[in-house]
């Protein structure tokens, strides 16, 4: 069963990586639509959130105000966090190269969400192994959307592609940490349910509503906002399809 586990996890984090790989060769359409990929990512973090991580947690909480309490905490806990980045940020040396806080944002929601999955993964086959292979391939699915949006975010934020690409493949080795922490604590996968879904939920809300979304509104252009609506009802509608494989 660990050896399922371990490939189902590397197949996750290398295809998502090949994605982002593809999408990096043609530089010049990347950053000419890097505004639609993002909004493509607006659609995935409020699908995966609405839709997957909020339902989830409530479905596995006793008390749903509690679970609404740590919705709100994931919220704040990203606003605090941005601030502490702003900070940091305008504190540096104007010579070095800066990287705008949202980049750093979505590279620690990427750790957390990778984290989730892996635990997710390795529950799916303590079931069977048919159970786990689907869940893979639901989460393999639910990556590639989120993953090239991602990436736009990371450029738009001023990280170069080499850098983009390499921290988005170290975000999800975060996934074998997450089965490993799963098979080690028999009660792990209950805190990451009650506490840890419902965070990062919280989180995914925050970074598309605060950060991202503002970012759109740049574009005054009508034919580039029907392209930006366009993809985020793609990236939306992606994790709503994810809800029949589930």
């Amino acid at each position: 069963m660990y050896s399922y586990v371990f490939l189902s996890i590397a197949a996750v984090s290398v295809i998502s990586l090949i994605g982002v790989f593809l999408l990096s060769l043609n530089g010049n359409a990347l950053q000419k639509y890097v505004s639609v990929f993002i909004s493509l990512a607006v659609g995935a973090l409020l699908g995966d959130a609405f839709i997957h991580l909020i339902p989830e947690a409530l479905e596995n909480s006793e008390n749903a105000s509690a679970t609404s309490i740590l919705i709100v905490v994931g919220i704040l806990s990203f606003f605090v966090l941005e601030k502490i980045l702003h900070w940091h940020h305008h504190g540096e040396d104007i010579s070095e190269e800066h990287i705008h806080p949202v980049g750093k944002l979505v590279l620690l929601s990427d750790v957390l969400h990778n984290f989730i999955d892996g635990i997710i993964i390795a529950a799916s086959f303590t079931v069977s192994i048919p159970v786990g292979i689907a869940t893979t391939i639901a989460v393999i699915l639910h990556e590639i959307p989120q993953e090239i949006g991602d990436f736009a975010v990371l450029l738009h934020a001023g990280y170069t592609k080499a850098k983009a690409i390499a921290f988005n493949f170290f975000s999800a080795l975060s996934a074998f940490l997450g089965a490993g922490m799963f098979f080690f604590f028999d009660s792990f996968s209950e805190v990451v349910a009650l506490v840890f879904v419902p965070i990062a939920a919280g989180g995914f809300v925050y970074i598309a509503v605060a950060d991202l979304i503002p970012e759109l509104h740049k574009t005054k252009h009508i034919q580039q906002s029907v392209y930006q609506f366009i993809a985020l009802l793609l990236g939306l509608g992606a994790m709503v399809g994810l809800i029949f494989l589930e």
